[in-house]
């Protein structure tokens, strides 16, 4: 964890779309704002790599209410804005 920082970039993979954004850093996980959706948290083994200011998690490894969060995170987004 200690790679990590607060305002870096959370992705579910790399080279995709960012969900979120580090809040917190704690000696077991991070603390993520998922865009429209909020705070959650992502424990360490769920955090694959970090690097480039970049968060890279394993869905899979993952809550059902997070990973539909991340799902929807672009949701309120206006294309073409």
């Amino acid at each position: 964890m200690e790679n990590v920082q607060v305002g870096y970039q959370a992705f579910a993979a790399d080279g995709g779309e960012e969900f979120g954004a580090v809040r917190s850093v704690q000696s077991d996980g991070v603390i993520v704002y998922v865009e429209n959706a909020g705070d959650f948290f992502i424990p360490k083994h769920a955090i694959d790599d970090v690097h480039s200011q970049k968060v890279i998690v394993r869905c899979g490894a993952l809550d059902a209410k997070l990973r539909k969060a991340i799902g929807h995170a672009h949701d309120a987004e206006v294309p073409g804005l």
